[in-house]
């Protein structure tokens, strides 16, 4: 199996190190693993391309790039370039250093690279490790991640069903704030909501007087919605969201016929 790994935290992350065990270990002995993943941090940059400007694509090593972009040009540079159109089997994105789950998957430049990979017909996964008190301050916050994700790669691969559409399956993996040992099990999970946390912007002024904004998360432990992502994840279980890119609200569809007319 040839698999392309990216991320959103940089090719220096800690989390990347963690994916790419991961990777190895599911490729197998005969296996490919390839790594392109931006030359700095891209995080909340979600399904960005740098459609206007170019991208810088330097070889660090054997399979290894560095793209001066976002994950989804990652992707696109893997893909088309590095491993020259010979399109890998699986792309994984991650670990993320923290949760994507619920509302922080739209924002999420981790899930914006298997977007893209989905979008190029290659199956797709993205990884991420949630932290709270349990896991953050310890030896290896990714002890989760590490020690899980090589066999629930595996087991997604071997269930996902047959997919046909236009646009593809990806899946939205989260990793509890747990130790590994703590782990209750994996729970497939729709996307949830976590109400009254979002994120916000505050002003800061610079040492010459100019206005300045931070944009600031919110707090990621508060009640989701029963049974979704973040609701399992913080009762220690591992999510799996499957996905697709088609952002159409089918529900609301009917309501909006009397809307519609014809031609004069």
């Amino acid at each position: 199996m040839r698999i392309l790994i990216t991320n959103d935290d940089g090719i220096s992350a800690e989390g990347l190190k963690v994916l790419d065990a991961i990777a190895h270990e599911v490729a197998g002995p005969g296996g490919e693993v390839w790594t392109v993943a931006p030359a700095f941090e891209q995080s909340g940059v979600g399904h960005c391309i740098s459609y206007t400007r170019p991208t810088m694509l330097s070889q660090l090593g054997e399979r290894r790039f560095a793209a001066e972009g976002s994950p989804a040009d990652c992707v696109l540079a893997g893909i088309h370039v590095a491993m020259h159109d010979q399109k890998p089997d699986l792309v994984l994105s991650g670990v993320n250093r923290g949760n994507n789950s619920a509302e922080n998957a739209l924002y999420s430049g981790t899930l914006g690279g298997a977007m893209e990979a989905a979008l190029q017909g290659i199956p797709a996964m993205a990884l991420s490790q949630y932290f709270g008190p349990a896991n953050r301050d310890t030896g290896n916050p990714f002890e989760a991640s590490a020690v899980h994700g090589a066999a629930l790669v595996k087991s997604i691969l071997a269930a996902q069903p047959r997919d046909q559409q236009d646009y593809r399956l990806f899946y939205n993996i989260n990793f509890p704030p747990v130790q590994a040992v703590d782990v209750k099990g994996t729970r497939v999970a729709p996307q949830g909501f976590r109400r009254g946390s979002h994120f916000s912007a505050v002003e800061q002024l610079s040492p010459t007087g100019r206005r300045c904004l931070w944009i600031r998360g919110g707090n990621q432990h508060v009640e989701a919605t029963p049974g979704s992502d973040a609701a399992v994840n913080l009762d220690g279980y591992i999510s799996v969201t499957p996905m697709r890119a088609d952002l159409t609200a089918r529900d609301a569809m009917a309501a909006l016929k009397a809307i519609e007319s014809t031609g004069t």
